[in-house]
């Protein structure tokens, strides 16, 4: 591919993967681009970083990758597992023949995946999100040259994905403070509080049932159901 088409793929591939309207659609996206982008790959995955896991399977394009993906979080072991903890990029020429992860290797080998290739994908901030899983059914699939696509298209990947992480978290504070001006507007006309009061009320209720604020204005917002004194939640009297 010459220069030129090469910086026109992936120009149109980034304006792609920006335009999805949230991380799981990106997420899909990065691994169904994947496979049209890397040479040698037939099937993509994600795994991500997580509270839960190192590497918690995220998307895949088809149920045999999701598998794969699922093994390396269960025996907590493999190449995309490592590339998500130590950012690091790994091969395997031949699952049936490999000795580093020998447990999983063997498995996929009875899934068809004989060769693998894992990079890492980084944030805009160089953070490390978790791994690309490209998996291939013959031997000895990724050449240098593929590996050097990979990267290109992991860093593409990786920063259009920490751009959606940015922007659902923009898009969450905005509903949470829609919820809780709502829910602090019901406390007003209900119980004749002050804006500070509306907005100490559920700050109070938060702290003492250990949930979060937004939570609690979407009990009253969607639920329908205001706080009354008999829970200890509203220090004013109803109004007479």
């Amino acid at each position: 591919m010459e220069p030129v088409e090469r910086a026109e793929l992936y120009a149109g591939m980034s304006r792609e993967l920006l335009a999805q309207k949230n991380e799981p659609l990106t997420l899909q996206r990065i691994v169904d681009l994947a496979v049209q982008v890397v040479p040698g790959c037939d099937w993509a995955g994600i795994s991500l970083r997580s509270p839960q896991s190192p590497a918690e399977p995220a998307a895949s394009t088809d149920e045999v990758t999701h598998r794969a993906d699922e093994l390396q979080e269960l025996l907590s072991e493999g190449p995309c597992y490592d590339s998500s903890i130590e950012s690091e990029t790994h091969i395997i020429r031949d699952t049936r023949d490999d000795e580093r992860w020998p447990q999983w290797s063997t498995r996929v080998a009875d899934l068809g995946i004989l060769s693998v290739l894992s990079v890492q994908l980084l944030g805009p901030g160089g953070e490390l999100l978790g791994a690309l899983n490209l998996y291939a059914g013959a031997v000895s699939a990724f050449s240098r040259d593929d590996l050097d696509e990979a990267h290109l298209f992991a860093a593409h990947a990786g920063g259009a994905l920490g751009v959606s992480r940015q922007v659902d978290g923009l898009r969450e504070a905005l509903r949470s403070r829609h919820l809780i001006g709502v829910a602090q507007g019901m406390l007003i006309q209900r119980y004749d509080l002050s804006l500070d009061q509306a907005f100490a009320v559920l700050s109070r209720h938060s702290q003492d049932s250990n949930t979060k604020l937004r939570d609690v204005a979407a009990q009253i917002v969607e639920g329908g159901r205001l706080l009354d004194q008999s829970e200890g939640l509203v220090a004013a009297p109803d109004p007479v």
